[in-house]
């Protein structure tokens, strides 16, 4: 795709990306203002199962009876659903989801110190700061002036926060 669009219109400022790119990309430019560092590293599904089985440890938690796959599946539909953990931990009625929201707020956590991004990062961060951040939302307004998404139809919740506030 980006190469027809350089066919078409040489030089253009034209940006064209998926949607975890294109949120790892605006994380990366704008990191000073949301409190990041710009030479983040994006963790891989190993990486983000270690980090959360190592959360598991450190709650004190069994996790025989909750795989760290599987925690770190709910970890990710709540991202996905642009809980915080905090937010999620207020939801949480039964023992799973209570044990996810232990989890999630030391997985958190872990993964600031480490300077770590997950996957579902690069669209819960950009979308939360769209939501909240007026001075970013005004920067972003005056660069993009269309915005088009392929696939409109499968967009979660994050992506749609995401290309609403575009």
């Amino acid at each position: 795709m980006k190469q027809r669009v350089e066919a078409l219109l040489p030089g253009s400022r034209v940006w064209i990306s998926t949607f975890h790119a294109f949120g790892a990309r605006l994380l990366r430019m704008y990191a000073d203002r949301l409190g990041l560092d710009r030479n983040f590293t994006i963790y891989d599904v190993d990486d983000r199962n270690k980090l959360v089985k190592d959360a598991l440890d450190r709650a004190g938690l069994d996790n025989v009876k909750f795989t760290p796959d599987r925690l770190a599946g709910a970890i990710s539909k709540a991202k996905n659903a642009l809980q915080t953990p905090k937010q999620f931990e207020q939801t949480a009625r039964d023992f799973f989801s209570q044990t996810v929201a232990k989890v999630y707020t030391l997985y958190e956590k872990a993964l600031r110190r480490a300077n770590g991004m997950d996957f579902d990062d690069l669209l819960y961060l950009p979308a939360m700061a769209l939501k909240t951040n007026e001075e970013l939302r005004r920067d972003l307004d005056a660069r993009f002036r269309y915005v088009l998404i392929d696939e409109y139809q499968d967009t979660n919740m994050a992506q749609y926060e995401i290309a609403k506030r575009l």
